[in-house]
């Protein structure tokens, strides 16, 4: 079993200009990209993705440097497993557990520990 200190979780948070029609069409366009490129949505303008390992993360880092919006800012933050484990969520007032694993997770686990 690997240790959830190696796993690796990335997140992309952004905050894009949204008054002008352009603006709203370029900061969906950038939305969908994260969602293509396999990140789900934590809040609306959070992204999060389970990567495995720091290595495999570069990938997503070029691709979202490269996507981009010109104007907004884009920022995005690396955590292991265990920090991930450890978020405290809190919604209407009442803690929530986040899912312990999710299915990309699952998936994602069973290659690694086959190998």
């Amino acid at each position: 079993m690997i240790s959830g200190f190696r796993l690796m979780w990335m997140m992309v948070m952004f905050d894009l200009p949204v008054v002008e029609k352009k603006d709203r069409k370029t900061a969906s366009r950038f939305r969908k990209l994260l969602l293509d490129e396999g990140f789900d949505m934590f809040q609306f303008s959070v992204y999060m993705k389970f990567c495995g390992t720091r290595e495999r993360t570069t990938k997503y880092v070029n691709t979202i440097k490269d996507k981009a919006p010109s104007n907004g800012k884009v920022s995005i933050l690396f955590f292991t497993d265990k920090q991930f484990g450890n978020i405290i969520n809190i919604f209407n007032r009442e803690r929530y557990e986040l899912p312990k694993r999710s299915e990309q997770y699952v998936l994602f686990e069973d290659i690694l520990t086959e190998n």
